[in-house]
């Protein structure tokens, strides 16, 4: 029999089915193998394509502390202005105290000695603020990156199950990784970069203009030429650069889901056939950080060469001036033109091109992390999970009153917007329901169900047939469109998402346990649960005795998954962690599957026990499970063909009775 819970096809926004390879602008690759996920149409990407507005906003992140962003740009300016000093100090020092002392020796060589001493000075104070620079901005920046850590986590609480059946884990956790730490360079190198190139460029502009207008027209012809360069290439590289992202988008979802498939992969010998189909994407992100790379670092040599052409025509027209002041001993352009004025500019004709160089460097980091910071956006700006309901849970006492101690609760009620209370019993009502993932391809018709309090319902079908679609549909993981869902007379959609969700458990068929003890995870099913309560529900559960035999008991740490435990065993604590949680409601999709028959009958009373009281739903292939269950519903192609009891549908000798007595097979 097959044992595979039916999804739904990724599809766009639009309802056009999406391929395995199919990825939007921001790489939001799907998966290879993954097969047909949920939804993926929940609402489409709105990806910022303004840089200048990313950048503005990561600039947010940064100035959320004013008071040590001040001391950073205090202690930039006092650096930059420092180095530009420090390169002023030439002509005071070649004009007043070189050139005096070899026309008269008898001058001495105390002035120059004293000027040295000032410029040490200046360049103690340039690197003692740079110094201070980088310590805060570094501070500042780790304090922006994990707020923005924080926000896309929060975010992501807030999104649809329907995002995360479109987007492979891979891709999700690069938003937190790769694209994060991008940023994160970005801010501690290039925020302070740029702002310091840009004073430095300012402050050199304006004293070439001061040392000599005239050359400084040359300077200008060849810095145009820079900026054309860098204004080309910068466009091509930020292309080039999303493209590196979205390939080890791809690459990193891959990596995830086959090791997270490994034994499957073995199982089935398939070890070539992923390695070939990972080189094929390593070595598409390796061309494509290659292609990224070349051109981003390919501008600085460039502007090297050409400022390095503007440097010789400088000395060279500057060198003739000198001559000229010297021959005539009068003004150029109403500037004395000396040696040591020619030295200086000079020296600020190489700085000039310094801040763009400094800026080219940085732009293979600064394209990377607005690259990165557009595609985690584009997650923060996606329409969250929308809940419009009003309807809340709250406790009530014995007389059924509404308190305010949930410890001390006698029982639970739903609270409408009025302030009426009605009492939560698990009444279920599914009243002509109808539903689709793709339009034009139903997955339920008109299906029609009743669960009163305390009782169990039963949904046996081939894999596809709606039956897990439907519990999803009471937990509201998704909408329906037709029809209406009742909670105890109260339409689902009126509830509140989170107050819905704490009154049923579901229990699945891939169990997933966390990082911790194993009373932590039993305790993760009501978290104010005692241990005493945790060690009950484990009983309850028959897990007691196999938690016992492990080393430290409840205290044993687990990891992985819970790799070290068995499949059964895995199971056992996830039903142990629904016992803790005491629901009006119980979701049971394929939750003895993986347990094998002499365990299931082991925990049937432990199940039994779980189950009393409560209204419970069950999901399951083995017809043996579902024999006691008050209503069974054989649901086919999305519609209920059979209702009844165990024994009022072997009576019929419908489907179920051929499924039962195996003259037909679930597939």
């Amino acid at each position: 029999m097959a044992n595979k819970k039916e999804t739904a096809p990724a599809v766009d926004t639009k309802g056009k089915k999406k391929t395995e390879e199919d990825d939007d602008e921001e790489g939001n690759y799907t998966g290879s193998m993954r097969g047909q996920r949920g939804p993926g149409g929940a609402k489409d990407f709105r990806k910022p394509k303004d840089t200048k507005g990313t950048v503005l906003r990561l600039l947010n992140y940064v100035v959320h502390n004013k008071l040590l962003l001040v001391f950073v740009l205090v202690m930039m300016l006092i650096s930059t202005l420092a180095d530009l000093a420090a390169g002023y100090f030439l002509k005071p020092i070649i004009d007043d105290c070189i050139i005096p002392v070899i026309k008269d020796p008898s001058i001495g060589w105390h002035p120059l000695a004293m000027q040295l001493l000032k410029l040490l000075g200046i360049y103690l104070l340039g690197a003692a603020a740079s110094y201070g620079q980088g310590l805060l901005m570094s501070f500042l920046s780790q304090r922006a990156i994990n707020r923005l850590r924080k926000d896309l986590f929060d975010k992501l609480q807030e999104m649809p199950i329907s995002y995360y059946d479109a987007n492979g884990n891979g891709e999700i956790m690069s938003r937190f990784t790769n694209d994060a730490d991008n940023v994160q360079m970005a801010m501690e190198q290039t925020v302070t970069m740029m702002i310091s190139s840009i004073i430095n460029f300012v402050g050199t502009v304006a004293l070439m203009i001061y040392l000599n207008w005239i050359l400084f027209v040359i300077v200008v012809a060849f810095m145009a030429v820079d900026y054309i360069i860098v204004q080309k290439i910068s466009k091509k590289s930020k292309k080039l650069y999303k493209a590196q992202q979205r390939n080890l988008g791809r690459v990193n979802a891959y990596v995830e889901e086959m090791v997270e498939g490994i034994k499957v992969v073995k199982a089935f010998n398939y070890e070539e056939e992923i390695k070939e189909e990972f080189t094929g994407k390593d070595v598409a992100y390796r061309d494509a950080a290659m292609d990224a790379t070349y051109v981003g670092m390919i501008i600085m040599p460039i502007l090297n060469q050409v400022m390095g052409i503007c440097y010789a025509v400088t000395a060279v027209v500057g060198g003739l001036f000198v001559i000229m002041t010297v021959q005539t001993g009068a003004a150029i352009g109403g500037v004395v033109f000396t040696i040591g004025t020619l030295g200086t500019y000079l020296t600020y004709t190489k700085r000039v091109a310094m801040p763009i160089n400094q800026v080219s460097q940085q732009m293979v980091t600064l394209l990377s992390a607005v690259a990165g910071a557009e595609r985690i956006f584009a997650v923060m700006d996606s329409d969250p999970e929308i809940d419009e309901g009003n309807v809340t849970m709250v406790p009530v006492d014995e007389n059924g009153r509404e308190i305010d101690d949930w410890l001390s609760n006698k029982g639970e009620a739903w609270k409408k917007a009025d302030g009426t209370l009605v009492p939560l019993k698990g009444h279920v009502q599914i009243e002509d329901i109808s539903f689709h993932y793709v339009e034009g391809k139903p997955v339920l018709k008109h299906v029609n169900v009743e669960a009163l309090p305390g009782q169990k319902v039963a949904f046996v079908g081939s894999t596809g047939a709606g039956k897990t679609t439907i519990t999803n549909l009471i937990n509201r993981f998704y909408d329906v469109q037709d029809g209406q869902i009742l909670y105890d007379g109260i339409n689902v959609k009126d509830i509140k998402k989170d107050d819905l969700r704490r009154s049923l458990v579901v229990i699945l068929q891939d169990t997933h346990l966390f990082s911790g003890t194993i009373m932590e995870n039993i305790r993760y099913g009501r978290l104010n649960a005692t241990d005493e309560e945790c060690i009950q529900a484990a009983k309850r559960a028959n897990a007691y005795n196999f938690i016992m035999s492990l080393p430290d008991g409840f205290n044993t740490y687990i990891t992985g998954d819970g790799g070290s435990l068995s499949q059964g065993q895995r199971q056992l604590l996830n039903i142990s962690r629904a016992a803790v949680a005491k629901p009006p409601v119980l979701i049971m999709d394929e939750a003895t599957s993986s347990i094998d028959t002499r365990t299931e009958k082991e925990i049937e009373k432990g199940m039994d026990g779980l189950m009393e009281g409560r209204t419970v739903f069950v999901i399951a292939h083995r017809l043996s499970t579902v024999r006691n269950s008050d209503k069974i519903c054989v649901i086919e192609a999305g519609e209920i063909i059979e209702f009844g009891s165990h024994r009022e549908l072997l009576a019929k000798g419908g489907r179920y009775y051929e499924l039962y007595t195996g003259q037909h097979m679930l597939e």
